[in-house]
């Protein structure tokens, strides 16, 4: 038996995969990238177990733990008027030309390096296509996305319970109703923290990750979590 988990670009999902295979070496935990545009197909057809999605979702059936903030970016050619720039807004963005959105974010990057005008992206998805000659600029009046883990609320038992107490930084000894439903934590060892801000000569990573140039602006937010179809509420407690 396999617990299957899927996830969207711009999410980092290694520390959980080591902390469970340390957990629970009884169950391999087998992780998959998925398109944002379909992140919930496997979940509904029953190939994926649990997701870390994009918000927002249609969340009936779903259980649903809203988790961090990401900061939107523009993604401008490294030499762009705007590119050392702190921080922008949508009307310093508005005479621009916006380059052509592709289904692959790393091809909608590549046509902005190519001069075709500028995108923009949750920081996250930004960093993991970073290249040498864009740079990612926050954008500050612009909305977050948040990420979120969902899954089915007839799969719900206890390897997933004890997956989302992975997630939430539980230790192995927390018991399953000692924050279920409760206030999420900020995951830990990364991902809790989302800068905006990217330079040229930065590598490339995912979602909770360091790059190799600079970094300033607001980090991640911490979510509350919600279970459609669970009706339980209460306070986390952290471990």
């Amino acid at each position: 038996m396999t617990l299957r988990l899927g996830y969207v670009a711009g999410v980092s999902p290694g520390r959980w995969l080591r902390t469970w295979a340390e957990r629970r070496p009884d169950l391999p935990l087998e992780a998959t990238r998925v398109d944002e545009a379909v992140q919930l197909d496997a979940l509904l057809a029953g190939e994926h177990d649990l997701a870390f999605v994009r918000l927002p979702v249609a969340t009936e059936g779903l259980h649903v733990i809203p988790l961090w903030e990401e900061v939107p970016v523009a993604v401008l050619p490294k030499e762009h008027a705007l590119a050392e720039a702190d921080g922008v807004t949508r009307a310093d963005l508005a005479d621009e030309s916006a380059a052509p959105v592709q289904p692959d974010a790393a091809m909608t990057v590549e046509l902005v390096a190519a001069g075709t005008g500028y995108a923009v992206l949750p920081h996250g998805v930004a960093r993991l296509h970073h290249r040498r000659d864009v740079v990612a600029v926050p954008v500050t009046d612009a909305e977050p996305t948040r990420i979120a883990l969902v899954w089915p609320v007839e799969r719900d038992d206890d390897d997933i319970q004890e997956f989302v107490g992975v997630v939430r930084g539980r230790s192995a000894r927390s018991s399953r109703g000692a924050d279920a439903g409760g206030a999420a934590e900020a995951p830990r060892g990364g991902a809790g923290r989302d800068t905006g801000r990217t330079s040229g000569g930065a590598s490339g990573g995912a979602s909770g990750s360091r790059g190799g140039g600079r970094s300033a602006g607001r980090g991640d937010r911490r979510g509350r979590s919600s279970g459609s179809g669970s009706g339980r509420r209460g306070k986390g407690r952290r471990r």
